[in-house]
């Protein structure tokens, strides 16, 4: 409601006593050797401090997976923007001015900046899946496919730009307060770094205005800046990036270079899958490992194929790093594979949907890591509702039967289809190491509580986990709160990233509500003499013979007189989970989302233009919890989802991004958006929150793919690359990639 009413407060919101603002020198190259550094403090405004590598009490390195990305550079400079030096200073202004003071020597060296020039260096990760006998199964194909497809950089573009506050309190407490997704990521960096103990720091979000993972790692870096120019002066420091600050120098969506080489039987069944993914890391591994890894376990897309052999990279250039963002990986080689299921149908004369519809998997199908998927695989129910709702069959065939007959500057009208699926929750044996606690207690007032790391950025967590906790323990919404994620208060969850906030900590806080409900009924039978077989029900604790008593207050009088106060229960992630993490077999999720798109576009004749007339999902989620976030989720995703399709790319020259404006990179916007219609099947899985799975990052795997596939039916132009632009699209028309039906 905060939102709604302009009431919440944003990290820029917030100003504290005494407070200064911090800023950030940062490298003009994209490698080069700091010969010298030099602060001329003379003609520095007044009161201006600056500090560097050299002053950092512990390791320079932000801790992730590791602690390889430095908080300052030292020696080497990786990048353009990568940070040297830290100022601050009274006003904004002046903390800018303060830059000028700092004199920097580099001697420039030689760039890795290309694909191929990435090469000839040190993968920053690799990463292999095998299954079954791929050079057979080659042998034995009838034919054999190979393309090459790419995507480019996405910018998160979350509405708010990265800020953070830090301050030490009277007690040597360090605080800290800004935007961010990982309360508890940003602690384990400070503490790192700072070299002080985790009972001396307490990290909490402000209002959150948007992330879409772009919040994930980078805050660590910007809290640990904040901490030091707090350290350093002794004031409170702000640092809150514009928006030109944030496009230049936060990590994206990675680049992807990926090799599909397919070998099918005569009616299309696929034999064979080999797979190259290279995925450019920037200059430092971040997060890189884990998205190479999603890459790799979504790669063959939710088909069947006996036969797998992947083979992942990322490759370290000297551009900025890139990491989380939505969908982690799996956007990528959802393009690639469906695209090559194009290919393959195009070739053999196979309507989109049939090719589909005899390679999607089933349960009790096996995928490439050996998994045997349960009775909650969906991937054939979302396939076949989406062509009863669209009919996409038959209008797919009559839309490449209009383009043969088109002349002229006639309209041009396509649609495309594909199918998606994401494994909900930490890969492999994650959540079994995190066993995220989650806590639900009792109020001075006789309410609910429910205390997790999970961090309201506009997804509806902090409505959802309530709604959960409300529902368990029959009380009604408002007799449920949430608090602040307070890594001084509340437990590690986990962070906010995976799909998992729902699934994993939505079904500890289920369990831990109805534990307490129960605990607070015994005691209320033993203590108030309110008899047996006690029910709670909309908020009223209700008596066999009629009595009701509103359980605020028995829950107050429970808080009061010493009864249960509190209960904490940690995730329990299926015994049957295994999974080895050296060879990449068994079971990489408990549980997938799946979803099929089918997207209707116009194309102009003109300027090859694609237009979105109308985008139809099918998901099947589990049990949708709260139907209207639910279908903002997926709307918002397949939007998304469609920018990357058609226009959003961050352009870079000589290892510079050149459109770090709003003005040059572009978004759709409502006006942009199509017409949509999204359908749930209700398929309830027993291991989530009242039978929940995640949604947040499935629609973004679907919709580009489907896109693409639209324009090749409107075109017959054939793309290979994300986004397709009309210059794309006018290229590859003049090179001959068409279907050469036209």
């Amino acid at each position: 409601m905060d939102k709604v009413t302009g009431e919440a407060l944003y990290t820029d919101d917030l100003t504290l006593p005494g407070m200064i603002f911090g800023a950030t020198l940062r490298s003009p190259h994209p490698h080069a050797r700091i010969k010298r550094v030099r602060w001329k403090s003379a003609s520095a405004p007044d009161g201006a401090i600056c500090i560097t590598s050299g002053d950092i009490p512990g390791p320079n390195g932000v801790q992730l997976l590791d602690d390889s990305w430095p908080v300052l550079a030292d020696k080497i400079v990786h990048h353009i923007g990568e940070p040297v030096a830290l100022t601050a200073a009274a006003t904004r202004e002046a903390a800018q001015r303060a830059l000028q003071a700092i004199e920097i020597e580099y001697e420039p060296l030689p760039p890795a900046l290309s694909w191929e020039e990435a090469e000839q260096l040190e993968p920053l990760y690799t990463l292999s899946l095998n299954h079954g006998d791929i050079q057979q199964a080659f042998t034995q194909a009838d034919s054999i496919f190979e393309e090459e497809y790419r995507t480019g950089h996405q910018e998160q573009l979350y509405i708010e730009c990265q800020g953070m506050i830090a301050w030490f309190d009277d007690d040597g407490m360090l605080k800290i307060i800004g935007s961010m997704q990982c309360p508890y990521y940003v602690q384990k960096a400070l503490m790192h770094t700072l070299q002080i103990p985790e009972d001396k720091i307490s990290v909490k979000p402000a209002a959150v205005g948007g992330a879409f993972g772009g919040k994930e790692d980078f805050p660590s870096l910007l809290a640990i800046h904040a901490a030091l120019l707090a350290r350093h002066s002794g004031h409170p420091v702000k640092m809150v990036y514009d928006r030109h600050e944030d496009l230049m120098v936060t990590p994206k969506r990675h680049p992807s270079r990926i090799r599909h080489r397919t070998g099918v039987s005569k009616e299309g069944r696929l034999l064979a899958m080999e797979i190259k993914i290279d995925l450019d890391g920037g200059a430092f591994q971040t997060l890189s490992p884990v998205v190479l890894s999603r890459a790799v376990l979504h790669a063959t897309g939710p088909y069947r194929c006996p036969n797998v052999q992947i083979f992942g990279r990322v490759l370290r250039t000297h551009t900025v790093p890139n990491a989380a963002f939505r969908g982690f990986g799996a956007p990528q080689v959802h393009f690639a594979v469906e695209r090559m299921i194009d290919h393959v149908a195009r070739a053999l004369k196979m309507n989109p949907f049939d090719i589909r519809k005899i390679n999607v998997v089933h349960p009790e199908d096996r995928l490439a890591t050996g998994q045997v998927l349960d009775e909650s695989t969906s991937a054939h129910l979302v396939l076949e509702e989406v062509e009863k709702i669209t009919k996409f069959r038959r209008r797919w065939r009559s839309m490449e039967r209009a383009r043969a007959r088109r002349q002229g500057d006639e309209p041009m009208r396509g649609i495309g289809l594909s199918l998606s699926f994401h494994g909900a929750g930490f890969t492999g044996l994650g959540e079994h190491r995190m066993r995220s606690p989650a806590t639900v207690r009792l109020t001075a007032d006789g309410r609910m509580e429910v205390l997790t790391a999970q961090t309201e950025m506009g997804q509806g967590c902090s409505t959802i986990l309530p709604q959960i906790a409300a529902a368990a323990a029959g009380l009604r919404l408002e007799d449920v709160i949430a608090h602040e994620p307070d890594t001084a208060v509340v437990p590690d969850s986990g962070p906010t990233v995976a799909s998992r906030t729902t699934m994993i900590v939505g079904g500890t806080v289920e369990r831990a509500a109805r534990e307490l409900r129960d605990r607070v009924i015994h005691w209320a039978q033993e203590h108030l003499g309110t008899g047996p077989d006690l029910e709670i029900r909309d908020s009223e604790v209700r008596g066999p013979k009629g009595s009701v008593s509103p359980f605020r207050d028995i829950g107050r009088a429970c808080y009061e007189q010493g009864g249960p106060r509190e209960v904490t229960l940690h995730h329990e992630p299926p015994a049957w989970q295994e999974f080895d993490e050296s060879t990449y077999r068994g079971v990489a999720y408990a549980t997938y989302g799946w979803a099929a798109h089918v997207i209707e576009v116009d194309i102009d004749p003109d300027t090859l233009e694609p237009r979105p007339l109308k985008a139809t999902g099918v998901a099947e989620v589990g049990r949708v919890i709260h139907p209207t976030m639910c279908k903002g989720q997926f709307e918002g995703g397949t939007l998304q989802a469609i920018g990357y399709a058609l226009t959003e790319e961050m352009k870079m020259k000589q290892g510079k991004y050149l459109n770090d404006r709003l003005t040059t990179y572009i978004i759709p916007t409502m006006k942009d958006s199509p017409k949509m219609e999204v359908t749930f099947l209700d398929r309830p899985w027993q291991g989530g929150a009242f039978g929940a799975k995640g949604i947040g990052e499935l629609p973004m795997n679907g919709a580009a793919p489907a896109v693409i596939q639209a324009i090749e039916n409107a075109t017959g132009i054939i793309p290979v690359a994300l986004p397709s632009t009309p210059e794309r699209l006018y290229r590859w028309m003049m090179e001959g990639r068409t279907t050469g039906e036209d």
